[in-house]
């Protein structure tokens, strides 16, 4: 369709951390939508699920989302299953589902739940449908070897049936499009958006105000490397050890290594919850039996089973901001019979992330080269997403680019504030992916 909307049209930012909705009426500017949460409202709405059983509720499990699915988890831990960053398995071929208590869920029906309760939290702003939703979309998905048709296809099922015209734009894209309105002069700008899953980056050449056509894309790239990744690193050096990474267990006469797998499924956020499964507890326990050191692998099996992984989420990214902010900082984190405490350096953590910065950096090569752009024909780097605060991400621009070149603000809201903005485009199909 090619047409301007005829209703209101929403850009829907579905990220790996937060998700973010804009709505642009006819005639309008966008407006953040406001969604109500226990302590008030918020532009804000994390994207994470909490489930429990409830006899009272067709099929026994009730669930929850954004800041409602968190308290629900905080007020009965052991009695919840909370999934969190799911987004980042969108592009899997090995994830098939979720076991939450007795049931499986797909990727799109963890997803159509999760937008049940985005709506449901949003008052009238989206209800009824809007005539046209522009989701944005990573360049490239999270994950070893992501599968964007696979994505995609997830993607459209989990859109399946909200009753509006569904178009797909990458995400840097729609922060282009939202820094664009502040400008009032041609340039050429650089874009990187980084959020928990993924780092993407688009250049775009902007028009004078007032022109038909204001963005003109000229290159994108991505990498599945930004704040979940930061996250790993912190848990791989701070939490694993206690947990037994780098242990040996006896078999058959031998002392072997403790299999790898178990400790990059706890570290990864998308991961760590569906551990807490019949099968997953009953191989560790029998691991914790052969294991040389079985304390650090119960201490494991308590996280998991005590649903603990919210807490150890929030205290890494506790250390984070606050390295963000200052030369040192200390990480705290105790539950399940596990104390944690250590201080931490920024350089130290800037260390543990060096090689994961230096692929970010990599990739913006990528796509200057994808533009054919040189560093000098940049005017502008907008930089957008949680993970750009991190001060070891904008020195990648800095360095390159120059700090009168930088501008930034919007982190969690830009992409949105842009997709919707793009929905009001005369041919809205000339964007999408």
């Amino acid at each position: 369709m090619t047409s301007i909307a005829d209703g209101p049209v929403l850009g829907l930012d579905f990220g790996t951390t937060n998700s973010v909705v804009a709505r642009l009426d006819a005639g309008g500017v966008p407006q953040m939508v406001a969604f109500d949460a226990p302590e008030g409202v918020d532009t804000v709405f994390r994207s994470a699920l909490c489930f429990w059983q409830d006899d009272a509720v067709k099929g026994g499990l009730a669930v929850d989302a954004g800041p409602w699915g968190i308290a629900e988890y905080l007020a009965y831990p052991q009695d919840s299953r909370f999934i969190q960053s799911f987004k980042s398995v969108a592009a899997s071929a090995t994830f098939e589902h979720a076991s939450i208590f007795d049931k499986r869920y797909r990727f799109e029906e963890l997803g159509r739940m999760f937008l049940d309760k985005l709506r449901a939290r949003s008052g009238s702003a989206m209800t009824p449908a809007p005539s046209r939703i522009i989701v944005g979309r990573p360049v490239e998905y999270a994950g070893s070897r992501p599968d964007p048709d696979l994505a995609r296809r997830r993607y459209d099922l989990m859109f399946a049936g909200v009753g509006a015209e569904i178009h797909y734009v990458y995400e840097p894209l729609g922060a282009a499009f939202s820094y664009a309105s502040r400008l009032d002069a041609p340039a050429t700008i650089l874009v990187a958006d980084f959020g928990g899953g993924t780092s993407d980056f688009s250049v775009v050449r902007v028009a004078e105000p007032g022109a038909a056509t204001r963005c003109v894309p000229l290159g994108h790239a991505g990498i599945g490397i930004a704040g979940d990744r930061f996250d790993y690193r912190i848990v791989d050096r701070l939490v694993l050890p206690m947990l037994g990474k780098g242990g040996l267990y006896r078999s058959f006469g031998k002392e072997l290594e403790i299999p790898r797998s178990y400790f990059a499924d706890f570290a990864d956020w998308s991961r760590l919850a569906l551990m807490r499964n019949r099968r997953t507890l009953a191989e560790l326990d029998k691991l914790a039996r052969a294991a040389l050191d079985p304390a650090a692998i119960e201490r494991m099996i308590a996280v998991i089973d005590q649903e603990l992984g919210y807490p150890l989420y929030a205290a890494v990214g506790e250390l984070k901001r606050a390295l963000s902010a200052d030369d040192a900082a200390h990480f705290h984190f105790a539950g399940a019979d596990l104390t944690i405490e250590a201080d931490v350096t920024r350089a130290e953590f800037e260390g543990w992330i060096a090689d994961d910065v230096a692929r970010i950096a990599a990739t913006v090569d990528t796509a200057l080269t994808a533009a054919g752009v040189a560093d000098g024909a940049i005017d502008r780097v907008f930089l957008t997403g949680g993970t750009s605060l991190t001060p070891a991400v904008r020195a990648i621009f800095t360095a390159r680019f120059g700090e009168d070149r930088i501008a930034s603000g919007g982190e969690l809201t830009s992409i949105a504030h842009g997709l919707a903005l793009i929905g009001a485009e005369p041919d809205v199909a000339a964007w999408a992916v």
